[in-house]
């Protein structure tokens, strides 16, 4: 396994803090280096002209002002993203010059009203510049400090593929152009997909992750009629195969430590042992703070946007062994590190991240 992505564990700012600072903005990215993550992380789309911009979807009228803006309403319009009907507005029909006129706003207005004055001040920002904001902290922080890395997401790359907009392709032109794309690079590359990530394998040697949910299946297998679902792939054969194109996988919280329907805890699945077993380090996904997201036994509240134990549910899974959690709360995940860390020392008795 690659050390710096089992140590400790990684803590992975999930698009910047959002649950203080819009989603894949600047001051989100920043706040996430501020609080100590490891790791940034953007989801990258591309938009008409071929630009990797940073958004958690192609679809943007949930996630920014394009809705108020009467010389885009043309562009309003339904698509089938990965088999699904939607309406909306798509990144792929702007471009980046028409796109960085927009104006972002709170994909999660219920959960987080906090986050609704600072709507209409940041733009949409391209993959360089999240590039540039990881660049500019490790310049600040000198030779020999350990560099806060960037953990990109792409998103869709079938469809993309399909518009002959190829995500690998651009993403690539990216790194090879800002001198990323070697061993070393504290730069990971990770899909919900399975054929984009095997077709890197011979593209780059940074560290690939396969994405799971905990219902559905990747869309390039869908598409190809193969009968596989994420559940499959979770199996210890299908582990063997992803070691053989990944690094590791990024699991739903909820394939690592089981709910019911309710949202009880059912208690740890054998997901993180298989794994470690064939070589693969497993990425949690996703924590947050709010009621809404937690098991039913962490909630402090009928409010589902008041937060909850969260630190309970963290400690929990670095207890179960994942070598690292991406958050919307990177202080609460880095102080419940702290304590796991601590906890372990106190003891003698936990193994070391990703044994």
């Amino acid at each position: 396994m690659t050390p710096s992505l089992v140590a400790e564990p990684v803590i992975i700012a999930h698009r910047g803090v959002p649950g203080s600072r819009l989603e894949h903005t600047r001051p989100s990215y920043l706040l996430g280096i501020e609080q100590g993550a490891d790791y940034i992380e953007p989801d990258v789309v591309a938009t008409k002209d071929g630009v990797l911009v940073v958004r958690h979807e192609n679809e943007i009228g949930g996630t920014t002002d394009v809705a108020r803006r009467p010389e885009f309403a043309h562009l309003r319009t339904t698509k089938f993203i990965d088999g699904v009907p939607l309406t909306g507005w798509f990144t792929e029909d702007f471009t980046l010059e028409e796109i960085k006129t927009l104006r972002t706003r709170e994909r999660l207005p219920q959960l987080r009203p906090q986050n609704l004055p600072l709507e209409g001040a940041e733009p949409i920002l391209t993959l360089d510049e999240v590039i540039d904001i990881a660049e500019a902290e490790n310049a600040r922080r000198g030779p020999g400090a350990e560099p806060v890395g960037v953990y990109v997401e792409t998103k869709h790359p079938t469809y993309f593929a399909g518009l002959d907009l190829d995500l690998n392709d651009r993403l690539i032109e990216v790194l090879e152009r800002r001198g990323l794309n070697h061993d070393g690079a504290k730069v990971v590359i990770q899909s919900m997909e399975t054929t984009n990530l095997k077709a890197l394998v011979d593209r780059t040697p940074l560290p690939r992750v396969q994405l799971m949910e905990r219902k559905g299946g990747p869309y390039d297998l869908v598409a190809a009629f193969d009968p596989r679902d994420y559940g499959a792939l979770t199996a210890p054969d299908e582990l063997a195969k992803i070691a053989e194109y990944a690094h590791g996988i990024g699991p739903n919280k909820s394939l690592v430590i089981a709910r019911d329907r309710h949202q009880n805890l059912l208690g740890e699945t054998d997901l993180v042992r298989d794994a470690h077993a064939v070589g693969l380090f497993v990425h949690i996904w996703t924590m947050r703070n709010e009621n809404n997201f937690l098991p039913v036994q962490w909630r402090t509240s009928e409010n589902v946007a008041d937060p909850g134990d969260a630190t309970a549910e963290l400690m929990a899974f670095y207890a179960a062994g994942v070598d690292g959690v991406f958050s919307d709360f990177t202080q609460t995940a880095v102080a419940a590190r702290a304590a796991h860390l601590s906890s372990a020392g106190s003891t003698g008795s936990a193994p070391a991240p990703g044994a």
